[in-house]
């Protein structure tokens, strides 16, 4: 586009879509840019020409960019979502938080489990030479219980 005194730049989005002429002290053209039309109509849709003009005018200049982007990720959840709007979205993300924060936990459990189960085990002590009495039986040595009848004298408790 070649620039002159004579030729006008395109309206705003709020104003090509309200039909009317954008002039220089227009309060949306900074924030809707004719190059997305549908930002402006879902916000008109939600709030209105009239109420988002108001809420701009009374809103300090340095804050009226996240004011706007507030009222167009509202407008667009409000029409996906007609009942809960934003709060919808935040909702489905805190149970997407809580469910990832139980996965991790989980995780952490199967690593500590992994971790220990593939530690080394401090060896058994070496089993005993059978002359030598201890008074423990490992479980792989089997004694006869008459053996130790006929060592004790065979009586009967």
């Amino acid at each position: 586009m070649a620039s002159s005194s004579s030729y006008s730049s395109s309206p705003c989005a709020a104003c090509k879509f309200l039909r009317r002429k954008c002039m220089p002290d227009c309060v949306f053209a900074p924030y809707f840019p004719p190059e997305e039309p549908q930002k402006f109509v879902n916000v008109h849709k939600v709030f209105g020409a009239s109420n988002v003009s108001k809420l701009l005018n009374e809103v300090p200049a340095y804050q009226r960019e996240d004011a706007v982007n507030s009222l167009a990720f509202e407008a667009e959840a409000r029409l996906k979502d007609p009942v809960y709007g934003c709060v919808g979205a935040i909702s489905v993300l805190q149970r997407q938080v809580i469910r990832l924060q139980r996965e991790l936990d989980a995780t952490h459990a199967n690593l500590i489990r992994y971790v220990y189960n593939e530690m080394p085990r401090p060896p058994f002590p070496p089993p005993l030479p059978a002359d030598q009495s201890s008074g423990f039986y490992y479980p792989y040595r089997w004694t006869d219980p008459n053996e130790d009848n006929e060592r004790s004298g065979g009586g009967n408790m």
